[in-house]
């Protein structure tokens, strides 16, 4: 007889090591978002950012590559940047070390005195970055795979659901602060076995949820459904673009997803893990240039009063309940037929928590 599979061990959740073990492992080995592209839109515009520790900068170029690097000086070290700006070269506030915009240096007070100085050997650490639908992302992991490889045919699936996607800008970022692990906030988002009792603005008013199902491509889980009657939608839903009358979502491994809701409208989900107990969700609405949308700010003002506001409940009470000494890892419900009663998203997501700490 089979076994029933169980949900990880309460450790993977509450132990620091293990938070520890995934800072320094986990996150510097897999693809982090970074910013969208339009942050940094001319050449010599730069914005700084940290990722599993790491102080770094992306940075345009003249030839209108973002390239990220390392933030620190190959000299003695000293930060070279801080939060945004713009630049016509890279310079280190401490000795004024200074590189072009291709992390290249291109000279430094009194180096010429310096016997055997070749500074076309001295360049700022680069880290491997990739665009994606005008979205940056980063991995230090010099060797590790294209995106495409990771997540296979998320970048073609969302260019059909959202085939505007070069137009769009942020136009308002959320920040949610939720008391728990980054893992109970990701497997809540990844299944919908709780959304008919606890989501029902989401499980009556946008999504069928006997259609509702998550199945795993590459290292990304899909969200498909067919939606509601869309004359019953709390906005107006804009025809124009195929799959106007769907909703789906693309959740790329370990830390970031996009979704779509009916009419095209981009939403994407960025989570930060601070520590064991804390993560931080950035919710981001886009629209076309960035130009304030109604639709876009209703359905954020929506979605932040019914999904978020309930979802934050579930998350903090499991992580509380993690922490109990009555806990007992129960058994996942897989659904051989799949579909929205079944857990087998977190299944797989499960799998790659543990492989993530345990190898």
């Amino acid at each position: 007889m089979t076994l029933p599979v169980h949900s990880l061990a309460a450790r993977y959740y509450t132990d620091p090591k293990v938070f520890a073990a995934e800072h320094s492992g986990l996150f510097a080995r897999t693809w982090q978002f970074a910013c969208h592209a339009s942050a940094v839109p001319n050449p010599g515009d730069y914005l700084a950012f940290d990722v599993a520790g790491e102080s770094l900068f992306a940075i345009r170029g003249r030839d209108n590559a973002i390239r990220v690097f390392y933030n620190v000086c190959q000299h003695r070290a000293h930060q070279l940047v801080t939060g945004s700006g713009t630049t016509r070269v890279v310079v280190c506030p401490y000795h004024a070390w200074t590189y072009e915009l291709t992390g290249q240096l291109r000279g430094g007070p009194n180096i010429s005195a310096v016997e055997g100085f070749d500074k076309s050997s001295i360049c700022l650490t680069e880290v491997r970055a990739e665009e994606f639908l005008g979205f940056v992302f980063v991995n230090l992991d010099p060797e590790a795979q294209p995106m495409e490889e990771w997540f296979p045919n998320a970048r073609s699936e969302i260019e059909e659901w959202v085939p505007n996607w070069s137009e769009l800008r942020p136009l308002e970022w959320v920040e949610i602060p939720e008391n728990c692990n980054w893992k109970v906030s990701v497997e809540n988002y990844s299944e919908c076995y709780h959304c008919s009792l606890n989501h029902p603005t989401f499980a009556t008013g946008v999504v069928k949820p006997e259609t509702y199902d998550i199945q795993p491509q590459g290292k990304c889980l899909r969200h498909t459904t067919e939606c509601q009657n869309l004359e019953a939608m709390t906005y107006e839903i804009n025809s124009g673009f195929a799959h106007h009358d769907e909703y789906s979502s693309w959740y790329l491994w370990p830390m970031f997803s996009f979704q779509v809701y009916p009419g095209n409208v981009l939403n994407t989900y960025h989570w930060r893990a601070v520590d064991a107990d804390h993560v931080v969700v950035w919710r981001g609405w886009y629209s076309v240039g960035g130009a304030d949308n109604e639709t876009v700010r209703r359905l954020a003002v929506q979605d932040r009063a019914t999904t978020v506001a309930e979802d934050i409940r579930l998350v903090e009470s499991v992580q509380r309940g993690l922490r109990s000494r009555g806990y007992r890892p129960g058994p996942l419900v897989l659904d051989p037929k799949c579909g929205v009663n079944s857990e087998h998203s977190v299944m797989h997501l499960q799998k790659w928590m543990r492989e993530a700490v345990d190898g």
